[in-house]
């Protein structure tokens, strides 16, 4: 058995320098990769592999290159000060990357890495698997599906996906037709066999079914990424064929407020089809979901004075005006519970901030408890509310020991607001001195603030949620109504749309009809800050159109560059990495 252990060590080795990763630092779930059992070397094959996926979708990795890439966010050179990082997220947003940006780099390394894992826990699974482990059986079934994910993610970004059963072979790359039919035969090879029942954190046969759904929606894209997309009966018809069965399976149903599912706990909510389970698995829990995008002078957790947010990216005002659009006259926070959670319950007597800053409003507050306090949720504008420090650091409090409530002062950058007025976030954000400080752009708070993150960076106990079942209804819907099936369509946009009841002044009100555009805009009010965007874009005709500091319409920005430190680290074998055209 130690030598089982020692080859799963050996093979990942090889595996991630086969995959040219230039990040070759190992860190694993809490699971030991050593052991005496062979349930040792089942959890030593299979944690990596699924630990690995929380950074892949890290933001300055893999989630924030297909946020700051799409028209839903942008990330300025705050104040000129923060977050220029040598420029990658303007480029990204541009559509202006090279070989050489580090968001794509970092990307394809963390991704990479995570495949290789995957390949090595296949590699080590499938003997104990041919012995008649059953329990190897059912986490081969897992990891196979695991790299057919992984592989789709590549796909979806760089046109490409690896073959490669063995750790020390040489991948076979396959891109177009191929690839999508590699897919479609990996996941259709444990579609019937793997375990249907293990819960939101582990891949099931739900989630494998919603894979087979997203890769037929997305297969008019992959065969020909640069082109116009041909939706064919078949394709629509297998998305119908998979969606259909999810559905009617029973296992899942539409969480009634739409911000539980992005909760503490939210491993119970049954909308839940795939999630990255941080209830302290894994090493690398981590709260950049939440935090990333909030104000820099905003503490969420008062019993966690370190706690604040990083003003990185914001909404941009692109993205807004379609909800705007949407609702007319009707602010679509009272008309769209997707788009905003109200938490903080302000006294009536404070609201009116008229002739009040930092300067004059000592006695401006309210008193609540640590554990009852909760910031706002969803699409944040205006003037935030939150705890407020002292000379020393510590949190202001009231004489009982509950925390104070005011304004949040703007504490961060160099503008004319520093200290002496509010963090008050506008709608317009861009790369402008002006339109780059710190208060600027609505910022996205769909995830909660992990009540055990003490820093905002790591230690969350909030899933990450990567397939939910509006996620279905939407494809569903989309492919209905490619086949010509409006009717079909609008039933299913509106069941989504009706099940968010728990805020009833607040459930989005059905829809009367239903076309290409707004179904685009749907799939946009619902999975905003999931990773989705880009790829609906792309899908949708969309992805050439000009945003807020985005005027590139060049077709070959569809996929990503292939790193340049990738290219040259297979250099060894010729032509294997061959860089996507118009790089």
């Amino acid at each position: 058995m130690k030598n089982n252990i020692l080859r799963l060590a050996a093979l990942s080795f090889l595996s991630i320098l086969i995959w040219a990763c230039t990040d070759l630092e190992e860190q694993i779930l809490d699971e030991s990769l050593t052991g005496a059992g062979q349930a040792e070397v089942i959890s030593g094959a299979v944690a990596p592999a699924y630990g690995q996926v929380s950074w892949t979708w890290r933001h300055t990795n893999y989630y924030g290159l297909q946020l700051i890439a799409s028209d839903e966010a942008i990330l300025p050179y705050r104040g000129g000060t923060d977050w220029f990082d040598g420029g990658k997220f303007i480029a990204a947003h541009q559509h202006l990357m090279t070989p050489g940006n580090d968001l794509v780099g970092s990307s394809w390394n963390e991704l990479t890495k995570n495949l290789s894992r995957a390949i090595s826990a296949v590699e080590v699974l499938r003997p104990l698997s041919e012995e008649g482990n059953a329990e190897a059986t059912v986490a081969l079934y897992e990891m196979i599906a695991l790299r057919a994910y992984l592989n789709m993610l590549m796909l979806e970004s760089w046109g490409m996906v690896f073959d490669k059963e063995n750790s020390s072979d040489i991948s076979n790359i396959l891109r177009g037709q191929e690839a999508v039919a590699y897919l479609e035969a990996e996941l259709t090879s444990v579609v019937d066999l793997i375990n249907t029942n293990l819960g939101p954190g582990r891949l099931t046969q739900g989630a494998v079914w919603s894979l087979l759904a997203r890769l037929h929606l997305n297969a008019a894209v992959y065969r020909d990424p640069y082109g116009t997309p041909d939706f064919t009966t078949d394709d629509m018809n297998k998305v119908i064929e998979y969606t259909d069965k999810v559905i009617s399976s029973g296992q899942y149903s539409l969480s009634p407020e739409y911000f539980d599912l992005f909760n503490d706990e939210n491993d119970k909510n049954p909308e839940i089809i795939f999630s990255l389970d941080q209830r302290g698995v894994l090493r690398r829990e981590h709260s950049r979901w939440a935090y990333w995008s909030i104000a820099g002078s905003l503490f969420p957790r008062p019993e966690f004075p370190s706690a604040d947010g990083t003003d990185g990216p914001a909404m941009t005002s692109d993205f807004i005006q379609t909800w705007m659009d949407a609702y007319g006259d009707i602010d679509p926070a009272e008309a769209d519970a997707r788009f905003y959670q109200e938490n903080i319950d302000i006294p009536g007597e404070l609201v009116d901030l008229t002739g009040m800053s930092p300067l004059n409003d000592e006695d401006h507050f309210y008193c609540i408890t640590d554990l009852d306090f909760e910031i706002n949720r969803g699409i944040l504008r205006g003037v935030l509310w939150g705890p407020r420090k002292g000379s020393d650091g510590e949190f202001l409090r009231c004489d009982d020991g509950q925390v104070k409530i005011y304004p949040v002062i703007q504490r961060k950058g160099n503008g004319p607001d520093r200290d002496v007025g509010y963090v008050s976030h506008t709608m317009e954000v861009d790369f402008t001195n002006e339109g780059r400080l710190h208060n600027k752009g609505f910022r996205c708070s769909k995830y909660q603030f992990s009540r055990t993150s003490p820093n905002g960076n790591n230690f969350s106990s909030v899933d990450l949620v990567l397939i939910r079942l509006a996620e279905i209804y939407l494809m569903r819907a989309e492919a209905k109504l490619r086949l010509g099936d409006n009717t079909g369509a609008l039933a299913d946009v509106n069941t989504l749309r009706a099940s968010r009841t728990a805020r009833p002044d607040q459930t989005p009100a059905a829809l009367t009809e239903i076309d290409l555009d707004m179904m685009f805009r749907e799939r946009g009010f619902e999975l905003y800050w999931e990773g989705f965007r880009r790829g609906d874009q792309i899908r949708f005709g969309k992805y050439e159109e000009s945003w807020t500091e985005k005027t590139s319409n060049d077709v070959n920005k569809r996929l990503f560059p292939i790193p340049q430190s990738a290219i040259d680290g297979a250099s060894n074998v010729k032509d294997f990495l061959v860089q996507n055209q118009g790089y």
